[in-house]
């Protein structure tokens, strides 16, 4: 335990001025005022939790009111005592702002964290079922006290003017003494000497860590699945029933390590980290440096496009003023020699003025040339014609292009190649592709997903060189991060690639993801809450495709009935669905801290007998695929079953014994030794029914491996069945439960 001490004493060696950041709450930006440890595992004060739910409760309802959060909450909610605020949020009078009970409005639970900004769901009881972060508050309570240095805390039983400086504060009494009155108050003999006293504080925290959800017990077990403490009635019966859990001493041991681990080895990495800062100062100079630059070139560019266009727009109207003159001119022409036409004006008075003329000689010396002009003017008036276009169309300018060439200008370089996510992107007779983006990307016009098939079926090896094989096929334009694909081959290989768009450049293509298709298209459907469903030891979610066994009270009390050796029924849960010809799949999960899960495939008509005729069908003499080997199994072995189901738990796919009906994947297997049947259990499980052929697929639905596959009887309708014995989980394919959805 000393050398632990010495071990701890080393590592705080830092400050406690210089953590300030630390202590910062991410809401009121205020130093933490009685944090609390959200789900995720940040901490938040707990008026900011408060306030947070009070805004999500009035935004819910349209309360006419702003609810945009201030600089600090605290200046408009209450301060009331945090043991009174325990004691009411505890008795229920306070689960959640905004609710009351009875109340026909439902509570709001549910607020953003605005660490990791994922939405919290506080669950039924609110911010009852929060834990207190009582170390935070220590760690801020000496950041505190080093900060304001010489404000030191006075005894509370001393009156002024005479009040002393406290030397010790009583844990059990929260609060602070002098030498004299602490010991007054806790005279030797009596049990008040035997109390908790430590340094002068003001943080005074429980000795013993107390459950949320049961309030008269201690803490003393931590989940590995929760990431927090729990009492043993959590995990009796509670909604940790069943999770993996262990003591709170081993959790203490092997957190403090890893802690202590890792702060050692930021330690001993303390010059890499200056170097690194260095080279990140000189990257930021750098970057404010090349910055700059790219804004002085910009503007120079943008500077000599302005001046170009400038020079073009001075030219431009310069011509247009002068073709507008020289038109001007000649219609203001055209204006007078017509208004010489006109009666007593111009040409028409001159004639009329030359007809007074009588001496003939004269007249026909002048009347020749007048005659002329008058025929001119008379033949200008039968054809009109204006001496200029009024029209300016010669100047008008078409720049679409230039606006487009313009627009799709890039100033960002080609974009980064998107990355296919594969944890997210399914694959069944239609294939759901997801990508995303790097982190800094810039944003993108569109994106274009790519595929080809690469081979056919496993059996028709001569497929594979068909002409749709290894051509490239392209999507329409996507605008967001995923597309669907759909009529693909079935027990196909293909492969997939995506790029990106902006400005009319393309990234590089992604690398080359490939998928296997199943054998059979997708069979949608979802779990049965009405066959057979038992409702005391399976639990439902609402959109009833997840089912979930609990190993809890009732499980016990089942359990302790039996006096002598036997067995505890499976409870059995069917798809809504059934099949009644073709060829059929679909795919699940198995969560691996399952005991026991048995899936697969069964009639109508032994449904009816597992539902309504009791009989012990988890019994290893019952069960054809038990492993069990009592000898009976093996004569109704080779018969056709009405119903086939594989064997799941613990992590672990158990394949039964081969028979002439069955195969498995390795040779192995088929020889019958227990540890060869026994494998690791897939990731996502896989399920195929040929039903015209009597026939049952089970696959590793990430690589499409067939592991087993038997003959069935197919003689009625047949189900996806599944059973599941103690804890455990099966989650079907969201494709799967959306494809049912949707009819």
């Amino acid at each position: 335990m000393s050398a632990e001490m010495r071990r701890s004493s080393s590592i705080i060696a830092v400050p406690i001025k210089n953590i300030e950041r630390e202590l910062i709450c991410p809401i009121c930006k205020e130093l933490f005022t009685h944090p609390l440890i959200l789900p995720c595992q940040h901490s938040v004060c707990h008026k900011c939790v408060r306030e947070l739910l009070m805004i999500n409760h009035e935004d819910s309802f349209d309360a006419g009111s702003e609810c945009s959060l201030p600089g600090s909450p605290r200046s408009r909610v209450p301060s009331p005592s945090m043991e009174r605020l325990d004691r009411l949020v505890r008795s229920g009078s306070i689960s959640s702002p905004g609710w009351r009970r009875g109340s026909v409005t439902p509570r709001v639970t549910t607020i953003p964290c605005p660490g990791c900004q994922h939405d919290i769901d506080l669950g039924e009881r609110g911010i009852s079922m929060l834990f207190r972060n009582f170390t935070l508050e220590s760690i801020v309570e000496r950041y505190r006290q080093a900060a304001r240095a010489a404000v030191a805390i006075m005894c509370n039983i001393c009156k002024p003017p005479q009040q002393q400086e406290a030397t010790k504060s009583c844990m059990d009494c929260k609060a602070s003494y002098c030498n004299e009155c602490f010991k007054l108050h806790h005279p030797w003999g009596t049990p008040k000497a035997q109390h908790e006293y430590v340094g002068p504080t003001t943080n005074f925290r429980p000795k013993v860590l107390m459950c949320p959800e049961h309030e008269m017990e201690k803490v003393n077990m931590y989940c590995e699945v929760c990431k927090r403490p729990v009492c043993h009635l959590c995990k009796l019966g509670g909604s940790h029933a069943n999770h993996k859990v262990t003591s709170m001493s081993s959790a203490y041991k092997i957190l403090k390590e890893k802690l202590a681990k890792s702060i050692h080895y930021l330690i001993s990495k303390e010059d890499q980290v200056r170097t690194q800062i260095t080279e990140l100062e000189q990257l930021i100079n750098q970057t404010e440096e090349n910055g700059q630059l790219a804004e002085r070139q910009a503007n120079e560019h943008f500077e000599r496009l302005f001046e170009t266009l400038q020079e073009r727009k001075s030219e431009m109207l310069r011509s247009i003023e002068q073709s507008r003159n020289r038109r001007l001119d000649q219609l203001k022409g055209q204006v007078e020699e017509y208004q010489g036409m006109l009666e007593n004006s111009g040409l028409v008075g001159y004639a009329q003025e030359v007809l007074k003329e009588t001496d003939q000689s004269c007249f026909v010396q002048t009347a020749k040339q007048l005659h002329v002009r008058i025929q001119k003017a008379t033949e200008s008036l039968r054809t009109f014609q204006p001496a200029a276009d009024p029209c300016f169309d010669e100047f008008v300018l078409d720049t679409s292009k230039e606006e487009t060439l313009l627009k799709e200008m890039c100033f960002g370089g080609v974009p980064d190649p998107p990355l296919i996510d594969l944890s997210n992107s399914r694959v069944y007779n239609e294939a759901s592709i997801c990508w995303r983006l790097s982190d800094d990307h810039l944003p993108t016009d569109h994106h274009v997903l790519e595929y080809r098939r690469l081979g056919g079926p496993r059996e028709s090896p001569s497929q594979e060189d068909g002409e749709d094989n290894g051509i490239w096929r392209a999507t329409d334009r996507v605008y967001g991060p995923s597309t669907v694909v759909s009529d693909l081959e079935p027990d196909s290989r293909y492969s997939f690639r995506v790029r990106s768009c902006r400005n009319s450049m393309f990234s590089p293509y992604s690398p080359e993801v490939n998928f296997h298709t199943p054998p059979a298209p997708a069979f949608g459907f979802l779990f049965s809450d009405k066959c057979g469903f038992s409702t005391e030891r399976l639990i439902l979610n609402k959109r009833r495709d997840s089912v979930e066994s609990v190993a809890g009270m009732a499980f016990l009390l089942a359990a302790e009935r039996v006096q002598t050796g036997s067995y505890i029924g499976l409870d059995y849960i069917i798809g809504d669905t059934g099949i009644s010809q073709g060829r059929h799949y679909w795919a699940f999960k198995v969560e691996p801290y399952s005991y026991m899960v048995k899936v697969g495939v069964a009639s109508d008509t032994k449904l009816l007998e597992w539902f309504h005729n009791p009989r012990d069908t988890s019994s290893p003499r019952y069960d054809h695929d038990s492993g069990h080997d009592s000898g009976s199994e093996d004569a109704c072995y080779e018969l056709s079953q009405p119903f086939t189901l594989l064997t799941l738990g613990m992590g672990k796919l158990f394949i039964p014994k081969a028979s002439s009906s069955s195969s498995v994947s390795t040779a192995n297997a088929a020889s019958g030794d227990p540890g060869s049947r026994m494998l690791p259990m897939p990731q996502r499980l896989g399920v195929c029914l040929d039903y015209d052929a009597c026939r049952v697929y089970f696959y590793d639905a990430d690589t499409m491996r067939c592991l087993y596959e038997r003959q069935v009887d197919c003689s009625g309708t047949m189900y996806p069945a599944f059973g599941l014995m103690g804890s455990g989980k099966v989650q079907l394919e969201e494709f799967i439960a959306t494809k049912r959805l949707t009819f």
